[in-house]
């Protein structure tokens, strides 16, 4: 492997990880209570926990994406969202951060994988490539992130 070759996927795994001017999902999750998981905010669309499964769900589509041929993306947009506001029995809560977790590193293995082709093709897709969908992974976490500590500002549950 080249220098700019590991440079580069040392570059890309440092933003998913929320590294640079992002926040991290650690940061973003950490402390939220229970009881404020479903809160909304007046004049707002979503709650923290569904911003948190709209980031496990999309992430985990692309991961897969990226990876299967045979993948199935969920119905857009509806697939991509939560129907409830609050974590539906008290483990979902950790079974979706345990899973965004796990989808985040699947994504940064194959990224850091000397044998991944960042540039290539992905076949089944239609020009995306490695690369593009970890750039996507970075991109619409960071936003959505973004948005969850706005939310947990505005409920009073944020102390970063």
């Amino acid at each position: 492997m080249s220098s700019t070759d590991l440079s580069l996927r040392e570059h890309v795994v440092y933003l998913l990880k929320g590294g640079g001017a992002h926040l991290d999902f650690e940061q973003a999750i950490a402390d939220v209570p229970e009881a404020m998981r479903g809160a909304k905010v007046r004049g707002t669309e979503h709650s923290v926990w569904q911003l948190l499964e709209h980031l496990r769900i999309c992430q985990w589509d692309i991961l897969e994406f990226s990876r299967d041929a045979d993948h199935v993306s969920p119905k857009f947009p509806d697939g991509y969202w939560p129907e409830h506001d609050a974590p539906p029995e008290p483990e979902s809560w950790d079974k979706s951060v345990n899973a965004f977790r796990n989808d985040l590193n699947e994504m940064i293995d194959l990224v850091s994988s000397p044998t991944t082709d960042l540039f290539a093709p992905i076949p089944h897709g239609d020009g995306q490539t490695i690369l593009r969908e970890a750039l996507l992974i970075a991109d619409h976490n960071a936003y959505h992130l973004g948005q969850l500590v706005l939310l947990r500002r505005c409920l009073g549950i944020w102390d970063g």
